[in-house]
């Protein structure tokens, strides 16, 4: 596992224990990586246990502290479970990473199928709101920590055809803040970031003319990669954003500046 990472940042999260929700691909893999290089005991809990323990392997072979747990995010009971391994595994939890979540399908407010709205509001909001809720009080008892929500561009921007997906993201900025108001004095920080379209394995199997309409809605003319979102994600992680409470940072390539 390549980090080019500065000297000063290598042990950055030393002693510390970190969960990430979707953390055995794509961003959260990237996610995971990142932590565990700069020395933190990393929880990789995903809906798909096998990938998980693919990860934590990948990460143990560096030598770093990894375990890997199954977690569903729609379900209040697997979240408490998840947290409480983490805890039990490595005697504590300082960061948590929610950023589990899916796409849904592309349809129109008007059309759209309820089962398809539950679904996507369960992951990407009610998974969060559950993850928070029993990470939370983990934190606490660890003396504080920090907390950072995956919203997305959608989470201040309208998109056609993603009316689920759209009203999830912007409530998970909206549940982010309210957070941060309730933890700030309690040694707890809790932020968002909202990434653009990723370079991920999905959007690589898009057909080249809709690619090529994503890279064309973001000015820097690329796609991000999951390594530029799980830099942001461990900046606000870590000491030197101190003073950086509720707030939702946006790594879209100039998407939202137009």
């Amino acid at each position: 596992m390549s980090t080019n990472l500065p000297t000063a940042y290598e042990a950055e999260f030393a002693g510390k224990v970190a969960l990430v929700t979707g953390g055995a691909s794509g961003i959260g893999l990237a996610l995971s990586r990142r932590l565990a290089a700069s020395g933190a005991a990393v929880v990789v809990a995903d809906y798909n246990e096998e990938s998980a323990r693919k990860a934590a392997d990948e990460l143990q072979a560096t030598g770093a502290r990894a375990a890997a747990v199954a977690l569903d995010v729609t379900d209040p009971a697997s979240v408490e479970a998840g947290v409480r391994f983490a805890v039990d595994t490595f005697g504590a939890l300082h960061l948590a990473v929610n950023n589990a979540g899916i796409g849904g399908p592309a349809q129109t407010t008007g059309a759209y199928a309820i089962e398809d709205w539950n679904r996507v509001v369960a992951t990407n909001l009610s998974g969060v709101f559950y993850s928070m809720r029993y990470e939370l009080p983990a934190i606490l008892a660890a003396g504080g920590g920090a907390v950072v929500n995956m919203s997305s561009i959608l989470g201040t921007n309208g998109f056609a055809n993603s009316p689920a997906y759209a009203a999830a993201k912007h409530g998970v900025v909206g549940l982010t803040k309210t957070a941060a108001l309730e933890y700030a004095a309690q040694n707890v920080r809790i932020n968002a970031v909202g990434p653009g379209f990723i370079d991920t394995p999905l959007l690589r199997d898009t057909d080249s003319p809709a690619r090529d309409h994503l890279i064309s809605l973001h000015p820097a003319g690329r796609l991000g990669t999951s390594e530029e979102v799980a830099e942001l994600t461990a900046f606000l992680l870590s000491d030197r954003a101190s003073f950086i409470h509720g707030s939702y940072h946006l790594v879209d390539g100039g998407y939202s500046a137009s």
